[in-house]
């Protein structure tokens, strides 16, 4: 008798540690779909931010520091490693301010504000800047959501022998870096 309750003990054992790593892969699996869709909003971004910068251009020639900014910020985002969320974090907050500088600048010219082409931007841009912050908000819901199995009890020792591991939260290092850049989609003066 006592084998066979040895022997259910540790059938119902097993069958949780498989139930947890389960859990586990599925936390990591969401966190990596999570993160994709960041990094596609990123690479959309970083691909309208030429157009935009062009579009400027043309009108601002004496605000070279602000293009300049925008397009050092953009190759620079582009170089780091799809895996470090946290340096991504920080470098994707500073283009983002950079960019509402320059959007900024663009009020100052009325001919700029008036051609349909940077409009079309600006509400690109815009509508990028909104799937990135829901993009944000589900990735660091699955890190939350990953960071609570593998701090857990009993997830944590399957976890720690499992090698999985507690994921960053995707954060900007600056309060001035959280807010979307300001887009202005008034009618020209």
């Amino acid at each position: 008798m006592a084998a066979w309750i040895i022997l259910i003990v540790a059938v119902a054992a097993v069958a949780a540690a498989i139930v947890i790593f389960n859990r586990l892969v599925s936390a990591r699996q969401m966190l990596n779909e999570a993160w994709s869709g960041i990094d596609v909003q990123l690479q959309r971004r970083a691909d309208l931010i030429p157009n935009l910068v062009e579009a400027v251009k043309g009108y601002t020639a004496h605000e070279r520091g602000v293009l300049e900014d925008v397009t050092r910020l953009r190759g620079q985002a582009g170089s780091l490693p799809r895996e470090d969320v946290a340096q991504r974090g920080q470098v994707e907050g500073a283009l983002s301010a950079a960019l509402g500088r320059l959007i900024a600048i663009a009020e100052n010219y009325p001919d700029l504000k008036a051609s349909g082409n940077f409009l079309d931007l600006q509400r690109q841009l815009s509508a990028i800047e909104d799937e990135l912050q829901m993009a944000r908000r589900y990735y660091n819901g699955t890190a939350r959501n990953q960071n609570v199995l593998v701090q857990s009890f009993p997830s944590n020792l399957i976890a720690r022998l499992s090698g999985f591991t507690g994921q960053p939260f995707f954060q900007l290092a600056d309060e001035a870096e959280r807010a979307a850049p300001q887009i202005s989609l008034g009618q020209p003066s």
